[in-house]
């Protein structure tokens, strides 16, 4: 009789989850699904040596591009301001990069006063839809974590040729427009680096990245806008 109790029981609690399961939004099992990865996913941050009392803070975030163009504005703006750096391959598509963002500020406990961003370049498994979709959760991401800093907004550079399961300039083009479109809105200045570069593909280092002349082009661009918002043109 103990044994049928226990297993009545047992039969209930299933009922009960099941029933719970069934009563769940639609909205709330959606958002069950497993990020879309790459084959290798990484972070990665650096930061001044000897960071100098009294400068202001930049964080630039970004990817590998990002991580290209770093050494150089770091060298543009010493004297200007303190260069730090956090990239990753995660997409705005992905429901990751918020806590990422938000681990890196923790780790960092810094005022910054300007963020150059950017995101474009991965997540090629998230429609274009989904990529613009998840740019207002990264915004807002920075923003809580450095409410009083400038943001400025870094477009997607072109590649040298399609790829055939990744990027592609088409797909390049689509994203920095609806990227564009919310900058505008929401009044951020926006770093065309894409127009920028398209005028020098002859500096590509493969398909995506850039040689170190390439890297300074960008970096250059990026330094400018960096004092312009630190006002200090």
């Amino acid at each position: 009789m103990v044994g049928g109790r226990r297993e009545g029981f047992a039969s209930m609690r299933r009922t009960l989850l099941l029933l719970a399961i069934c009563a769940l939004p639609l909205a709330a099992v959606a958002q069950a699904r497993l990020p879309i990865t790459e084959k290798i996913e990484w972070t990665w941050s650096d930061r001044p040596e000897k960071p100098v009392a009294g400068l202001p803070n930049v964080l630039l975030v970004g990817d590998s591009i990002t991580r290209g163009y770093y050494p150089a504005v770091t060298g543009d703006l010493a004297g200007v301001a303190n260069v730090y750096l956090f990239a990753s391959s995660t997409c705005s598509g992905d429901p990751r990069l918020p806590g990422q963002l938000s681990d890196y500020f923790k780790m960092m406990d810094l005022k910054f006063a300007v963020i150059h961003f950017n995101n474009g370049m991965h997540g090629w498994g998230y429609g274009e839809a989904e990529y613009a979709a998840g740019l207002p959760k990264m915004i807002a991401a920075l923003q809580a974590e450095a409410p009083d800093a400038k943001l400025i907004w870094a477009n997607t550079t072109p590649v040298l040729h399609d790829a055939v399961d990744g990027a592609t300039n088409a797909r390049i083009e689509e994203r920095n427009r609806l990227a564009d479109d919310l900058m505008k809105r929401d009044g951020f200045s926006i770093d065309d680096q894409h127009g920028l570069m398209l005028k020098h593909q002859d500096l590509h280092a493969g398909d995506v990245h850039f040689t170190k002349a390439g890297y300074a082009v960008q970096a250059e661009q990026v330094a400018a806008m960096i004092r312009s918002a630190l006002g200090k043109n």
